[in-house]
């Protein structure tokens, strides 16, 4: 129902239009400016939509769970194993 936006916009640049004040025509100018920028919006969100769970994922499941794993054996042979920068090889 965005589209009611739009309606209302072209109704208020009608009503600013035919306003006889200054500071009437800035009032409905100012409120069909807003309604344009929000059927712009929601045209937007109609379009491309908002919703995280219908974005498809970038990595499956499958490669996800095996990069956290190589990850942990990352972390756990770094603190098993520190390498001293210091010390020459013997």
């Amino acid at each position: 129902m965005h589209w009611l936006y739009l309606l209302f916009a072209f109704g208020t640049l009608l009503l600013a239009i035919l306003s006889n004040g200054v500071g009437m025509l800035a009032f409905w100018l100012l409120a069909s400016l807003a309604l344009f920028i929000a059927w712009a919006r929601g045209w937007f969100i109609a379009r491309v939509g908002t919703d995280d769970q219908s974005a498809p994922m970038i990595i499956d499941p499958v490669e996800l769970h095996r990069l956290r794993e190589q990850a942990a054996a990352r972390r756990q042979q770094a603190s098993v194993a520190p390498v001293d920068a210091d010390r020459p090889p013997a």
